[in-house]
């Protein structure tokens, strides 16, 4: 009996170790299949050695302020390294998911023992993955649907957890956890998230601050701080003790910061929002720009054509991301590579160019427009215009909605449509003062959007170009077509500087004198071109240049035309000055019927306050990978316009224009004092309104108008570009000298060459010695 039970034993125990080998063998083949790939996914190695492979790019102010980024949706992700991040952030992290990070290779089998037991004999569940673990999931597992799926899983996460451990040190595998969670509202990584909810950079939280942060981890949704406050709080005070207890904080320090309330500095991660939207979108749109194809152009766009095509062999900027490779051969990509792009955008001088518009142009332009408006039947158009011209423009305008194509798509009638277009529902609406709840029929909303007025501007430096502000219409997230760069309007008289620049290359001087008598100009057919004139002061009588354009009078400027020609005028418009097709060759294009940009018109001025060298706009100095390396820089690009000698003959006419000129509102209402030249400028029916000025270190441009050339100021009182537009300048500027941190003054003078002291002069001195032309100065020249 004793025998056979020693027998039994044997067997007992001989079937125990093949069992026991036999689970450590298929134990050691199943992971070995994970490994290999065979069973579940093994991701290839070029993948565990570049798991994290998008970033979003961010766009950063001269300032060195974030303006924005660039991402594709849901991984709005900016790249820190390790050590930037706060050493309460790697704390927290280390104390509350894995105490033994330091310890282990991926696998911390204590904690996974400990997990099994509590599960198994007392019903506990009992977090055992380690942070290598979570990562392995963030990076390579999807979600499962249930428990035998995500028991599948984990086997699968432990070989990759191992993986990742002998690629990557601790520092690297913190870093990349950091930077791949997700914490909500489009904050995914440790960057963006303490942006996001404390408005700071990860090196500067506090300690309850990345307690929070690191709270988040366990379920960002379930310890929402903007939402469940109590409860993320007490999560925050859970990370708190458990740092504590890992001897990271001393107890009086640990009961001390859970004493504290939780506080968050939301920023909302919009594109719509932030710093400088309309020049982040049009920086976007430049450096994403493909090489132009004419087959990607309708035939009426031919200019559009060649103006891109001109601006891709030129312009650096244009199209960079496909003229630039990485060194893997592909092209860089702005949504995923991480990339720092440095703007010449000061974030602070951005601020006073929006403020500059939401008080003049959303405030009191806005305000007056409405009243004007209020009882017209033509509303917002013209009183000129005939009902039966309003309903036609309005049913255009129905057509072009978005309503409008989703209807169509359903395939509703037009009957149908407009029936819906016309009647009245719940809706929200812009207002300068904020969204407004009202009841209205979608056609009266269309009609009800038209009387915003539209508006750009933009400020740059001088010598530079650097483009300091950019603000191109009155609110992105409703009004998202640029004014600055892509609309174009016609230019009035805001051209005639142009024109002027042009005869005193060709001889003239402001003090030549001319009849001021009606002109008459012929084409190229032989028709007759009588401009009118709103001067009605010294008729019939000698005037000089300067006082023609210091007043803008039609007459003096169609005289010079005359003495010249629309072809030589044309000519110098678009080879020196740089503005684009279409422009005719007319005798009226004196008195700008051509449509231009702002930033055209910007670039242009810069030449009449810098020796007659016109420089282009600069958008970026740098741009750097996610390494910090320098990949691309950008310099300053200028072109010899017109002489120095004509330069400052402009100067000293255009500053005689805002000193006692049509720019004169400038002293009177704004108050500037500071030395400038500039133009102000008005097109038919007041259509559009402008003002260029220029200080001897900024040049700025301004334009306002209505989203239909019909749509305007019945009368010069609030329509004319001394009224509508120089207040934004005005304004703007009186921002920019209080701020002393800037470096602008408004006693900073023109410097000019003495041999060009004196602007009636033909003749080039000898003495070089600068001189600075000051009011005084003018007044005893030419008085």
């Amino acid at each position: 009996m004793a025998k056979k039970r020693t027998v039994l034993q044997k067997q007992i125990i001989k079937w125990f170790w093949i069992s026991f080998g036999g689970f450590i063998a298929f134990t050691v083949l199943f992971f070995f299949m994970i490994a290999r790939g065979w069973i579940g996914y093994m991701p290839p190695v070029a993948d565990l050695e570049n798991p994290i492979n998008k970033y979003a790019s961010q766009i950063v102010s001269a300032d060195m302020q974030i303006m924005g980024t660039y991402s594709q949706q849901k991984e709005n992700r900016i790249y820190v390294n390790y050590q930037g991040l706060s050493p309460s952030i790697v704390q927290a992290l280390i104390a509350t998911e894995d105490v033994r990070f330091r310890e282990h290779s991926g696998i911390d089998v204590y904690a996974l023992v400990r997990a099994v037991v509590k599960y198994v004999f007392a019903g506990q569940k009992s977090g055992g993955s380690t942070i290598t673990q979570q990562l392995a999931k963030q990076l390579y597992t999807e979600h499962a649907t249930t428990a035998i799926e995500r028991a599948f899983q984990k086997p699968i996460e432990w070989v990759i957890a191992v993986q990742l451990e002998r690629f990557y040190t601790k520092e690297e595998i913190i870093n990349m956890y950091l930077n791949k969670y997700d914490f909500l509202y489009n904050a995914v990584g440790i960057q963006t998230a303490c942006w996001v909810y404390f408005g700071k950079l990860p090196k500067d939280v506090s300690i309850e601050e990345a307690a929070t942060l690191i709270g988040m981890c366990k379920n960002s949704a379930y310890y929402n701080p903007l939402k469940r406050v109590e409860r993320t709080q007490g999560r925050r005070n859970v990370v708190l003790d458990l740092m504590c207890n890992n001897h990271y904080l001393s107890r009086a320090a640990c009961d001390s910061l859970k004493a504290l309330p939780l506080v968050t500095r939301y920023h909302r991660v919009d594109y719509k929002e932030g710093v400088a939207p309309y020049f982040r979108e049009y920086l976007r749109m430049m450096m994403t720009a493909k090489k132009p194809n004419r087959k990607e152009y309708p035939t009426w766009n031919k200019y559009k054509f060649a103006d891109d095509s001109l601006a891709w062999e030129t312009n650096p900027l244009y199209g960079w991301c496909h003229k630039n490779k990485k060194s893997d051969g592909s092209h860089y990509d702005i949504y995923t590579d991480g990339l720092k792009i440095y703007t010449t955008i000061d974030s602070r001088m951005q601020n006073y160019a929006d403020q500059a518009v939401s008080e003049h142009v959303s405030g009191y332009l806005q305000a007056a427009f409405f009243r004007e408006k209020a009882n017209s039947p033509t509303s917002p158009y013209s009183h000129n215009l005939s009902q039966t011209d309003l309903e036609k423009i309005m049913n255009r305008a129905m057509k072009q909605s978005e309503r409008y194509r989703l209807l169509k798509q359903e395939d509703i009638s037009d009957q149908q449509i407009r029936a819906i277009f016309n009647t009245p529902q719940e809706m929200q609406i812009y207002s300068p003062l904020g969204l407004k709840d009202t009841i209205m029929s979608p056609i009266d909303s269309i009609r009800y959007m038209k009387t915003i007025l539209r508006t750009g501007f933009m400020a740059m430096d001088i010598h530079s170009g650097a483009v300091k502000a950019y603000v191109g219409g009155v609110d992105y997230k409703y009004f998202q077509y640029d004014m600055v760069s892509l609309g174009k309007r016609q230019v009035g008289s805001t051209i005639k500087p142009f024109l002027y620049s042009l005869a005193m290359e060709s001889g003239f001087t402001p003090c030549n004198e001319v009849m001021h008598v009606e002109q008459t100009l012929y084409d190229d057919l032989g028709r007759p071109y009588t401009p009118k004139n709103t001067v009605k002061a010294h008729i019939n009588e000698m005037v000089t240049l300067r006082w023609g354009l210091q007043n803008s009078d039609n007459w003096v400027t169609a005289y010079l035309m005359k003495e010249l020609s629309p072809r030589a005028f044309k000519r110098k418009l678009i080879e020196a000055y740089g503005f684009s097709e279409p422009i005719d060759a007319v005798p009226a294009l004196c008195l700008g019927p051509c449509e231009v940009s702002i930033k055209e018109m910007v670039s242009g001025y810069s030449a009449f306050s810098n020796g007659g060298m016109r420089v282009e706009p600069l958008f970026v100095t740098q741009i750097e990978d996610k390494n910090g390396n320098i990949i691309a820089t950008f310099t300053p690009q200028l072109h010899q316009v017109i002489t120095e000698n004509a330069a400052y003959k402009m100067l000293s006419m255009l500053r005689s224009v805002m000193d006692g000129g049509t720019g004169v509102g400038m002293r009177s209402r704004q108050g500037i004092t500071a030395p400038m030249g500039g133009k102000t400028g008005t097109t038919q029916n007041n259509s559009d309104a402008w003002f260029m000025g220029f200080t001897p270190s900024l040049v700025g441009g301004c334009w306002v108008g209505g989203d239909d050339r019909d749509i305007h100021f019945n009368s010069m009182s609030e329509g004319q570009g001394a009224r509508a537009a120089l207040p934004v300048m005005g304004i703007f500027l009186k921002k920019v000298f209080a701020d002393a941190s800037l470096g602008y003054s408004p006693a900073e003078s023109f410097s000019v060459p003495g041999k060009y002291g004196d602007p009636c002069s033909n003749s080039d001195s000898e003495n070089e010695e600068e001189i600075d032309l000051s009011p005084a100065m003018l007044d005893d020249l030419f008085n």
